[in-house]
C-alpha cells in the first residue's frame, strides 16, 4: 500500500482524504495540514521519508515542494479550472444579494483568471489582481485586499488561501474563497492512482549492480601470501553478502574483484545509502578504489547491459561515484549524493541532432550540461562553472560551449567582473 501525504489547508485536506476513501485498498492517505502555504517546505523536508507520494491541494504548494526536493516525480497537485472562480462569483452574488463590480482577487497567474472571465458575460467591471509566487507571504496578500477595501476601491475580495480568507473575514471584508471542486479532486485522484500503478511496475523492475574492486590483480603483489589474499576475498564477500541480504538479492562472484548483485529496482533505490556505506567499507578493506554501476531493465539481460555501461562510465572518472542507467536510457551520476546529476543520452529532434553532429558534441555531453544548468537553476554560466561541476578540464568545457555558440544552441551574454585580480570570465546561456 502506498502512503500518500496530503498537504494543504485543513479544510482542503479533509475533503481530499474523504473523497480518497474509494482508493483505501491501495493508498493510505496521511494528513499534513498547514496554516500557511510557506509551511510546505518544512513539511516535505521533515516527512518526505515517511511517504511514497505527495498530494497537494494547490499548485503553489507543489511548486514549493518541487523546488525544495529538486524533483517533481513523486508529486501531484490539483489542477484548478475555471470552476473554482465561477463558484466564488456565484457565492458572492448570492450572499451579497448583488453582483459586485469592484473586486480584488489573488491568483497564481493573470492568464488563468482572464481565460475564466472571458467565458462569462457578467464579470466584475473593476478588478484588482495580485499575483503570487513561492516567495510570497500570506500577510502581503491580506494587506493587498484590506488596503483596497478600506480605500473603498473594492466591495469584496476573492482569495485562493484559507488563511487569507479567515483573516479578511475577521477584518470585516466580504470575502469568498476560490476553492477546488469535488470533480477536480476526483480527477487528480484518478491521476494519482495511475501514477501509483506506474510506481509499482517501476519498483518491481529488475535491478543489476556491478561492484568492482579496482586494480584487484595488483593486490596479490601487496599481500604477504596467497592466504592473506583469500582472507581478504572472504571479508569482501562477507561485506557484500550482508548488503545483499538487505536487498533480498542474489550475489554472483565473477572473479578478479568483480561482483554482481541481482535485485529489484525498488530495493536498490531504497538502500542507496547502505550501498554507499558498503562501498566505503570495501574500499577501506581493500585499500583501493571501488566502482559501482547499476542498471535497470524489464529483463535481466537489458538490466545487465545497462549495468555494464554504467560501471564503464563510473570508471572513466572517479568523481562520477555510483552511476545508474535506467531502462529509458537516463543516466544518473553520483547517485545518492548532493551533486547527483540526471540526464539522457537520447534526443529525438533531428535538426537539433544535426547541429550537435556538425560541431562534434555528443548527445550525452549536451544533456549532461543541460541537466546541470537546470539543477543549479542558473540563468547563465561561465566556463569555470561547467569545469568545476562536471569535472571537465576548462579547455574541454570551453570547446563545448564555443561550439554550441557556433550552431546557435548557446550564446555569449557578457562578462563576470571580479573584485580581485584576474581576467573576467565570459558568461553564456543556453538557448
Amino acid at each position: 500500500m502506498y502512503k500518500v501525504g496530503v498537504i494543504g489547508p485543513n479544510s482542503s485536506v479533509e475533503r481530499i482524504i474523504n473523497l480518497g476513501k474509494e482508493y483505501e485498498m491501495t493508498m493510505d492517505f496521511i494528513a499534513y495540514p498547514y496554516s500557511d502555504f510557506q509551511d510546505t517546505e518544512r513539511i516535505v523536508l521533515e516527512y518526505n521519508s515517511y511517504v511514497d507520494v505527495w498530494f497537494f491541494s494547490s499548485r503553489i504548494s507543489y511548486m514549493i515542494a518541487k523546488n525544495t526536493l529538486n524533483s517533481g516525480e513523486n508529486l501531484v497537485y490539483i489542477q484548478h479550472t475555471e470552476s473554482g472562480i465561477y463558484k466564488s462569483l456565484l457565492h458572492m452574488g448570492y450572499y451579497q444579494a448583488e453582483f459586485l463590480n469592484k473586486v480584488s482577487i489573488d491568483e497564481l497567474t493573470t492568464s488563468h483568471l482572464e481565460q475564466a472571465l472571458q467565458q462569462i458575460d457578467f464579470a466584475p467591471k473593476e478588478i484588482y489582481v495580485k499575483t503570487f509566487n513561492i516567495n510570497s507571504n500570506t500577510q502581503e496578500l491580506i494587506d493587498f485586499h484590506i488596503d483596497l477595501w478600506k480605500s473603498e476601491k473594492t466591495k469584496g475580495a476573492l482569495t485562493c488561501f484559507e488563511a487569507v480568507y479567515l483573516s479578511l473575514k475577521e477584518a470585516g471584508v466580504p470575502t469568498y474563497r476560490i476553492s477546488t471542486t469535488d470533480m477536480e479532486i476526483r480527477q487528480t485522484l484518478r491521476i494519482l492512482a495511475e501514477k501509483t500503478r506506474t510506481f509499482y511496475f517501476k519498483d518491481t523492475q529488475i535491478g543489476v549492480q556491478i561492484i568492482e574492486i579496482e586494480h584487484f590483480d595488483k593486490l596479490s603483489e601487496k599481500v604477504k601470501s596467497s592466504y592473506h589474499l583469500q582472507y581478504l576475498e572472504l571479508r569482501l564477500k562477507e561485506t557484500l553478502l550482508r548488503f545483499c541480504e538487505q536487498l533480498d538479492g542474489s550475489l554472483l562472484e565473477k572473479g578478479n574483484g568483480r561482483y554482481v548483485i541481482f535485485s529489484s529496482r525498488g530495493a536498490i533505490e531504497r538502500k542507496i545509502k547502505d550501498l554507499q556505506d558498503t562501498v566505503y567499507q570495501l574500499s577501506h578493506e581493500s585499500d583501493t578504489a571501488v566502482t559501482v554501476g547499476i542498471g535497470y531493465g524489464v529483463t535481466v539481460h537489458s538490466a545487465e547491459i545497462n549495468a555494464k555501461r554504467a560501471i564503464q562510465l563510473s570508471k572513466e572518472k572517479s568523481e562520477h561515484g555510483i552511476v545508474i542507467i535506467q531502462e529509458d536510457g537516463t543516466i544518473i551520476q553520483s547517485a545518492g549524493e548532493e551533486d547527483e546529476l540526471s540526464f539522457s543520452y537520447r534526443i529525438n529532434d533531428k535538426d537539433f541532432l544535426d547541429k550537435l553532429k556538425k560541431v562534434k558534441i555528443s548527445v550525452k555531453n549536451y544533456n549532461k550540461l543541460y541537466a546541470l544548468i537546470k539543477r543549479m537553476n542558473w540563468s547563465n554560466f561561465t566556463i569555470k562553472d561547467l569545469a568545476t561541476h562536471l569535472y571537465w578540464d576548462e579547455r574541454n568545457a570551453r570547446r563545448v560551449v564555443v561550439s554550441l555558440c557556433e550552431v546557435d544552441l548557446a550564446e555569449y551574454i557578457g562578462e563576470e567582473s571580479y573584485s580581485s585580480r584576474g581576467r573576467p570570465g565570459k558568461m553564456y546561456r543556453l538557448k
